[in-house]
């Protein structure tokens, strides 16, 4: 007999990855303040998508996608979940920002933060920064 889950269960997976996410973003957005990267936008969203932090860093113009997960999960590192249909979405999305902030001709960079929860403690085990990922 194959045992079924509840919606209750889905929705309670689904808001534990949300909290991982937010945890994970702030801990970026720390991480970033500590670089002397100044903070312009978190979770900004337009109809093609959504961008997890823009930053300013040395006069350009940085687009950070932050993937956090728990220590040893069984689908891969952070790091590796950035594919290329979610680089692809990223770029549109950042060249909606672009246009809407009439900043078109800004220098811009592509990130990855991947960011290594603790399973046991809810820890940060490990904060990578990509610079130029893609």
């Amino acid at each position: 007999m194959v045992e079924r889950k509840s919606l209750a269960d889905d929705r309670d997976k689904r808001d534990n990855r949300k909290q991982t996410g937010m945890f994970g973003e702030a801990a970026a957005c720390d991480y970033l303040l500590s670089k002397n990267y100044s903070v312009l936008e978190r979770n900004w969203r337009c109809r093609s998508g959504e961008i997890d932090i823009i930053a300013e860093h040395e006069g350009r113009l940085v687009f950070i996608e932050v993937r956090a997960r728990k220590q040893n999960g069984r689908f891969g590192t952070a790091a590796e979940s950035v594919d290329r249909r979610k680089q692809q979405k990223v770029r549109e999305t950042a060249q909606v920002y672009l246009r809407s902030a009439d900043r078109s001709n800004a220098s811009v960079r592509f990130d990855v933060i991947a960011i290594t929860i603790n399973r046991t403690d809810e820890t940060i085990v490990e904060c990578k920064h990509y610079e130029g990922a893609f």
